[in-house]
């Protein structure tokens, strides 16, 4: 199942004035990256969220929010939201704002060196 494109434009429309954001095709989805760092993205129809580890335990407390599990065991600083977590303009501005909170002082990945 391709990612909810209507969901991608709404993103697109609340990061639209950030320098360095790409997005890229990943997971079955699109993500977007700001800063060279994994932000927040779509997987089917749920939202993708890198947030503060150190909130973990009240994102999950917010509607259609549980732990981003895509590899089958619980990943620590990322969660799913489903569509009742950001169906307004309010709650997906929520859910952006925290992934950028994060974005200023998550790590970016180490560049995999090229074998030529």
């Amino acid at each position: 199942m391709p990612f909810n494109e209507y969901l991608g434009e709404r993103i697109r429309e609340k990061l639209q004035y950030l320098p360095n954001v790409e997005e890229k095709r990943m997971f079955g989805g699109l993500c977007f990256m700001v800063e060279n760092k994994m932000c927040i993205g779509i997987v089917k129809d749920e939202l993708m969220c890198r947030i503060n580890p150190e909130t973990m335990e009240s994102a999950l407390q917010m509607p259609g929010c549980r732990e981003m599990d895509f590899t089958g065991k619980a990943m620590k600083g990322f969660v799913f939201v489903d569509s009742s977590g950001y169906e307004t303009h309010q709650s997906l501005n929520y859910w952006v704002d925290k992934c950028l909170e994060y974005n200023s002082l998550a790590k970016s990945s180490k560049k995999k060196a090229s074998g030529k």
